[in-house]
């Protein structure tokens, strides 16, 4: 039977039936390891290329009927990977309960996850849309876009920064029965991924939205790892099915098929984890089907969508595949006796008007206005001597699409996910809230997040212009921000610098994440230096050697700019390994690298420069790993730095663009120590960009030349800090975003190179007399 006939057929089974012929088909999958790196998350253990088959199994490795997305193995047989172990069961891995579990049937408390732009926004807006017609729920037009992103940066760049709740009350068109559901919309970029780590425990379901024409990409497999691990159940949703691109995908199964050996690979579970239902989805288009058919005559335009298409049939898939919250009834409780109220916080905020707020899941009990509840740290019991003081909760609301409302009236029950008012002014993300009249014994348990991979440090502006243009530039206040941002912000830590006592460190995980910081601080008014990020490296208990972070880059980028970009990857100033490369028939080639994180900082631009702007790039943490040899940049241009201070004139900026790219216009203010421009040779070169033309009373040719500049080469906060090196800093301020030597004077800079060239001569002479030994 032709493949794409077999893959046809193999969508359209379901349950058992397909998991027992997608393994008479792949008896490699039956085996239990997936040959395709692309679909794989790395693990630390590795097994050899000659166990890959189970050993009963007589065909070779050539002669197994691979669709041709599932058999790149044969140009990478140096490595395969054995697939995740599943979770142990409850009775196996936990000691006896001390609560029983029970379903709530008129709840459902879902995530929308995937990789950044496939569309999980746009998705949470038509559900609203469709769950809004018989409740008032604030929706967006139906021509506006992301309605859930109402964040200032979040406009700007058309991406999810934080996770946000939403609740719509849907009932089936024609029944009777209403059904709470709470929405949680979460961002996608893999600097954000702390974001979905710290709601999954407020979850009991997923909804897992794949573009069709990129299929899996690295933060699809962050997040599905980390939902299978914990127990979610999930839903599939092809999102974009209406696109052109996405029919020749559709039609053979290769979408699918990849989603298929994804949750393979991950350890899904046999039963609840890897029966999914699959929907195929337009979120653009508003349109949602279970029928591939149907599917693909909408994207082909042979027909029309209809009432069954519409996007409560996506709703309706929540209510019936997602299981309802489980709410805890703990045993030493008297039967009569109400269950102590708990609940985790999940996201920790400040009101005005109401004073710190949380939100989050309630897990036993309930809660009503004017309740006594204390607060207990995550890991601590209620015998621990630092319990915080209790407080009364001054208010209990929800979300409806993006307004927040006050039940009425003021109650909530386990199961339910809201925000509470009058909180401990302690309380953090992770924590616990319970009675204080009946307190809970433990802190219910809540998954950490994923480490840091890169740490920067904070200070206030201390160059010749600081002052002028912001409004805050105490280091002290800058600190204070930094530390409440992380009360809420939980892959972020702030603790004082140890080479300066008037800076901060701050550990995140990714460039886009710190520049968000940066660009919020700038725009309430600070005034900051920021220092070039260091990766955060660690020590392995097991082994004794240094560890560093290492990432897993995706890169899709034009045919015929791929030897380019394997080049700058691989190469001595990016240290990557590529794991797979294939080719699609749009002219696209896909390539995957892994390699540390250092390697990739300040890699965007210049892989928009090698590849006139065709490169995508997505990356996401993979693990720590023994560090790699150091990056060497050969072909390192120096800086135009500035010998003077004043306001840059066009005259000497003509001058001065001989030597290399500007980063100024005529008019900006500059002051000695300042990076003005990139040479165009190694070494850095003090220019005087402030110097006027000689006014005379001689007449020249040239004397009335007007004078014609390029326009200066342009950065982001997140670019700039890619960009900078060891002995700069940026100058952030409310109105500018200057780059600058940590030390001004020309001599100091001077005497400090030669101190390094010496430091490092005489390493080496130390290193080669060991060697000679």
């Amino acid at each position: 039977m032709p493949s794409s006939s077999y893959s046809r057929l193999l969508l359209r089974a379901s349950g058992s039936e397909r998991r027992r012929r997608r393994r008479h088909r792949y008896p490699a999958l039956a085996a239990g390891f997936l040959p395709h790196p692309s679909l794989l998350l790395r693990s630390r253990s590795t097994i050899s290329s000659s166990h890959l088959l189970h050993p009963t199994l007589t065909p070779p490795l050539p002669s197994l009927r691979l669709p041709s997305r599932l058999f790149p193995l044969l140009s990478n047989m140096g490595r395969a990977y054995p697939l995740s172990s599943s979770l142990p069961s409850a009775e196996e891995s936990s000691p006896a309960l001390a609560f029983a579990l029970s379903p709530r049937s008129d709840v459902r408390n879902v995530a929308i996850v995937a990789h950044v732009d496939h569309g999980k926004t746009t998705l949470v807006d038509r559900l609203l849309q469709a769950a809004s017609s018989d409740q008032e729920i604030e929706v967006s037009a139906p021509s506006a876009e992301r309605l859930m992103d109402t964040g200032e940066l979040e406009v700007e760049r058309g991406i999810t920064i934080t996770s946000k709740v939403t609740r719509v009350d849907f009932r089936r068109r024609g029944g009777s029965r209403t059904t709470t559901v709470n929405i949680i919309d979460t961002p996608g970029h893999a600097d954000f991924a702390g974001e979905v780590d710290r709601i999954l425990s407020s979850v009991d379901g997923i909804v897992l939205v794949v573009d069709t024409a990129e299929g899996p990409m690295a933060q699809t497999k962050y997040v599905l790892g980390r939902s299978l691990k914990m127990g979610l159940r999930p839903i599939v949703v092809l999102n974009k099915c209406d696109r052109t691109e996405c029919l020749r995908r559709l039609e053979n199964g290769d979408a699918e098929l990849e989603v298929m050996a994804l949750f393979e690979n991950l350890g899904a579970t046999e039963e609840e984890q890897t029966d999914y239902p699959t929907v195929y989805v337009s979120a653009r288009g508003g349109w949602a089907t279970e029928d591939l058919d149907a599917a693909l005559g909408v994207a082909t335009g042979e027909r029309e969508p209809d009432e069954n298409m519409e996007m409560e049939l996506l709703l309706g898939t929540i209510l019936d595949h997602l299981p309802p919250p489980s709410v805890r009834s703990y045993h030493d409780v008297e039967d009569g006796c109400p269950q102590p109220f708990s609940m985790t916080a999940t996201t920790v905020g400040y009101d005005p008007y109401l004073g710190r707020t949380v939100t989050g899941r309630i897990h036993s009990g309930s809660v009503s206005e004017n309740d006594a509840i204390s607060l207990l740290r995550r890991g601590t019991s209620s015998d621990d001597p630092s319990l915080a003081a209790s407080s009364n909760v001054s208010g209990i609301f929800v979300n409806r699409g993006v307004s927040r409302t006050p039940l009425d009236p003021p109650y909530a029950e386990a199961g339910d996910i809201v925000t509470l008012a009058g909180v401990p002014h302690a309380v953090a993300v992770g924590d616990t809230l319970t009675s204080t009249s009946n307190l809970i014994d433990e802190a219910i348990d809540t998954p950490p997040p994923a480490p840091p991979t890169l740490s920067m440090d904070f200070g206030a502006n201390d160059g010749p212009l600081a002052g002028r243009e912001g409004t805050i530039v105490a280091s002290s206040k800058v600190r204070e921000r930094l530390l409440a941002e992380t009360d809420n912000n939980v892959t972020l830590q702030a603790v004082p610098s140890t080479t300066d006592a008037e800076r901060t460190t701050v550990f995140g995980r990714g460039e886009l994440q710190l520049g968000v910081l940066v660009e919020q601080m700038r725009r309430e008014g600070f005034e900051l230096l920021v220092a070039p990020p260091r990766v955060v490296r660690d020590i392995c208990l097991h082994t004794g050697y240094e560890t560093e972070p290492f990432e897993e880059a995706t890169v899709d980028v034009d045919a015929e700019f791929a030897g380019s970009v394997i080049d700058l990857m691989t190469g001595p100033a990016r240290r990557a390994a590529m794991t797979e490369m294939h080719d699609s028939a749009d002219g696209k080639t896909r390539l995957v690298f892994e390699g540390p994180s250092r390697g990739l900082l300040g890699l965007g631009p210049e892989m928009a420069a090698i590849t006139r702007g065709s490169a995508v790039l997505h990356h996401a943490y993979v693990e720590h790993r023994k560090c790699a040899p150091s990056t060497v940049n050969e072909n390192r241009r120096g800086r135009l730095v500035s010998s003077d201070a004043g306001a840059a004139t066009a005259y000497a900026l003509d001058l001065v663009s001989a030597r290399g790219t500007l980063f100024i216009r005529p008019g900006d203010a500059v002051y000695g120590g300042m990076v003005i421009g990139e040479g165009s040779r190694t070494g850095d070169l003090e220019v005087n960009p402030v110097r006027g033309k000689q006014l005379t009373n001689m007449r020249t040719q040239s004397k009335e030349e007007r004078v014609v500049l390029s326009p200066p080469r342009e950065f982001t906060v997140e670019e700039y800090m890619g960009y900078m090196r060891d002995d700069e800093v940026l100058e952030v301020t409310p109105k500018s975003v200057r780059l600058r030597k940590k030390l001004l004077d020309a001599g100091e800079r001077a005497r400090a190179t030669r101190a390094k060239k010496q430091a490092q001569k005489a390493g080496q002479e130390k290193n080669s007399g060991k060697k000679k030994r």
